[in-house]
């Protein structure tokens, strides 16, 4: 295993630890938007037709809360990408490669996004709140799309490719039903600039944690991973 990028103690770190950053980032998320808006503002946002109206308040209330949740968030996308070149490595064969590709190629886009929200934040710093508002979602489109669309594409691959390596983990034999489940629905969560988390986002990434983490603690401990040769639900 050490043969390969990014090497067992890497792979097996990143496999337990990857996944439960990510799910302290949209439990963060979700509860920055929760201590920041009154319940006043919380309705106003609710109304409007992208969450990011409520997330630009939100940073205007608690900026230091919210970059946080941010922050975190980013990190855990960073996490994964060894986490998941590992998993597919460790599943094997063409179709993996493929959902590992696409699932990193989603977190690329992750990253672009998160990029994008930082400079809306910073915005609201310099120009205020309602004049960073009206430029941004002015151009929101464009802005989640990015050039030529390229993050916008690359954002699809974490629904493709969760769907190509939960079925390949499952055929594999590495992984059972439930935790083939597990994995695809961590890999529907929503993608985009200046989006708000739920309690499902959170659960689900929990899930995702539950399923990786057993296989990052077998190679840290450098044993095999476990390979069933009928169908098990685990």
């Amino acid at each position: 295993m050490d043969a390969y990028f990014p090497g067992r103690r890497l792979g097996g770190v990143t496999l337990v630890l990857g996944p439960v950053v990510m799910a302290a980032g949209y439990l963060l998320r979700w509860t920055s938007s929760v201590v920041a808006l009154t319940p006043q503002q919380q309705a106003w946002a609710d109304g409007r037709p992208f969450a990011a109206y409520g997330q630009l308040l939100a940073y205007a209330s608690e900026p230091a809360l919210v970059t946080l949740a941010y922050a975190v968030f980013a990190l855990g996308a960073l996490l994964l990408f060894p986490a998941f070149v590992t998993l597919a490595q460790q599943v094997g064969g063409r179709l993996a490669f493929w959902g590992g590709t696409l699932l990193v190629a989603g977190l690329f886009a992750r990253l672009y996004f998160a990029g994008a929200d930082q400079t809306a934040f910073q915005l609201t710093e310099v120009i205020g709140l309602d004049r960073a508002t009206d430029a941004i979602m002015k151009e929101y489109v464009d802005i989640s799309y990015g050039p030529w669309r390229i993050p916008v594409w690359a954002s699809v691959g974490q629904y493709a490719g969760s769907l190509l390596l939960a079925v390949a983990a499952w055929r594999s034999r590495l992984f059972g039903v439930t935790r083939a489940v597990m994995l695809l629905l961590a890999g529907g969560t929503w993608m985009g600039v200046l989006k708000g988390a739920s309690i499902p986002d959170v659960l689900v990434t929990v899930l995702l944690c539950v399923a990786l983490a057993p296989l990052g603690v077998r190679l840290l401990r450098g044993l095999p991973p476990i390979r069933e040769t009928t169908s098990r639900w685990w």
